[in-house]
């Protein structure tokens, strides 16, 4: 895993041992950073499972005004502050707390990144309890195309990387 663009190009991040985390892969960051390119510049970011941080350290790299991120997993958390360590920007907040807890708590965001272990529907509720500004983003990764709908927002596009799925959400217009 490494640092895509912006003031940290090229940075390798820290790898957690074992295979029970699964990052986004460095293609399938590289495309959803380029659908996202113009959002990220001054933007609240909240990386929501953000397991070593990739896609909230690449947002800082990029210029987002601030980013939190958060990890139930302590493992995760460790992982994520050894990353951090190597920044000169602190214009970013830690947590771990459970993922409704955190989305409840954390105000609204310009870009937030869902990224739950496969196998959970936490994504679902995640989505459900976010709160987005006027024109922001809410992607969510998993392993197979969405279904259904959120009350309050709009999936407007959705990506496919071999077995990735991104599926981007924003607030619903009302009529």
């Amino acid at each position: 895993m490494r640092i895509i663009s912006g003031k940290y190009r090229g940075m390798l991040l820290a790898r957690f041992n074992g295979g029970e985390i699964r990052p986004t892969a460095d293609r399938v960051k590289e495309s959803l950073f380029n659908i996202l390119s113009r959002r990220i510049a001054g933007a609240r970011v909240l990386d929501l499972f953000c397991g070593s941080g990739n896609l909230g350290i690449e947002c800082i790299s990029r210029g987002a005004e601030f980013v939190h991120f958060n990890d139930i997993s302590k493992d995760s958390v460790a992982v994520l502050k050894k990353n951090l360590s190597r920044l000169e920007e602190k214009n970013y907040l830690v947590t771990a707390l459970d993922y409704a807890v955190c989305a409840a708590r954390a105000g609204s965001f310009d870009l937030v990144f869902i990224d739950p272990p496969y196998a959970s529907d936490a994504g679902i509720s995640a989505l459900k309890a976010i709160k987005l500004n006027t024109d922001g983003v809410a992607v969510y990764e998993r392993d197979r195309p969405f279904s259904g709908e959120v009350d309050g927002l709009e999936l407007y596009d959705e990506r496919k990387y071999g077995r990735i799925y991104l599926s981007f959400f924003r607030k619903k217009e009302r009529i």
